[in-house]
């Protein structure tokens, strides 16, 4: 899996039990997989359609880094389904953690809100 994004984990990304809240974990799966689906489709025009069982493995603590990796699961005529993980990672011993996994699904669409076909990328990095 390639790294997509890092994020910082703040004060304002915790929930109740002082955690990296769900809720916010969503966002930032559904944003960098919405970025890394527009550039494997060359589209800015990419919706979130679909997000599968999201599975909270491991708690994500104040001023962690938390690494988000995806890859190209499949692509379809109009969608393309993105594998995500995010893991925890401690700069102190280098070693990363698993805390959540999901996949997510992004169609391409027209100014209406229409799906339409993803053009044909010599550049997908895919196992068609």
């Amino acid at each position: 899996m390639k790294l997509l994004s890092s994020h910082v984990v703040k004060t304002l990304d915790l929930g109740v039990h002082d955690n990296l809240f769900g809720g916010r974990m969503l966002s930032i799966l559904d944003e960098t997989g919405a970025a890394y689906a527009c550039e494997m489709a060359s589209s800015n025009n990419m919706v979130t359609v679909c997000m599968d069982k999201v599975e909270f493995l491991k708690p994500a603590k104040l001023g962690r880094v938390l690494k988000v990796y995806g890859d190209v699961d499949k692509i379809g005529n109009t969608s393309i389904t993105i594998k995500l993980e995010a893991r925890v990672y401690n700069p102190l011993n280098r070693k990363e953690s698993l805390v959540c996994k999901t996949n997510v699904t992004f169609v391409r669409i027209d100014a209406d809100g229409t799906p339409i076909p993803i053009n044909p990328n010599p550049c997908f990095e895919t196992k068609l």
